[in-house]
């Protein structure tokens, strides 16, 4: 199965909370350019799991814009301190079901350590706004980093 993992676009800072954290104008494009980059590619997605976070929310609105994602959800586990082990099981149950292409998309530094759960020779990457890490997830949860696209 493979795994994309984004890390949402540019958010502002003038907000009532963390969550409530809206994407910026060029986050906005950030995101819609890096679902073109995806549709490019020719990836397609079964299934989206996405931060209840606003400017994720956000993001993943402006991917699905580009991208196919035939199905959606909420994980409320995918916040910037959410436990990369978690999310990890999460997606290697997956890995065992009909799923092929599952999308990620959440936070600093989650992003980073979940690439580094799914793939412990990789050291947990920084990912710059819009980043997409493409991770080979296999059912007995061998993950393989095949790419990591950041956006010019």
């Amino acid at each position: 199965m493979k795994v994309c993992i984004i890390r949402h676009g540019e958010a502002g800072f003038s907000a009532s909370s963390d969550a409530s954290r809206a994407l910026t104008e060029f986050g906005q494009k950030q995101a819609k350019q890096a679902g073109l980059w995806l549709k490019q590619q020719d990836i397609s997605f079964d299934l989206g799991l996405v931060s209840p976070y606003l400017r994720a929310q956000q993001t993943f609105a402006q991917l699905s814009s580009q991208v196919f994602v035939a199905k959606n959800e909420t994980e409320k586990n995918l916040v910037p301190g959410g436990n990369p082990s978690y999310i990890a099981d999460l997606l290697t149950a997956l890995a065992s079901t009909q799923c092929q292409n599952v999308m990620v998309v959440s936070h600093l530094p989650l992003v980073g350590y979940l690439v580094n759960e799914l793939c412990p020779e990789v050291s947990p990457p920084m990912f710059p706004t819009a980043a997409i890490a493409c991770v080979d997830l296999s059912s007995n949860a061998a993950g393989k980093l095949e790419w990591f696209h950041q956006p010019e």
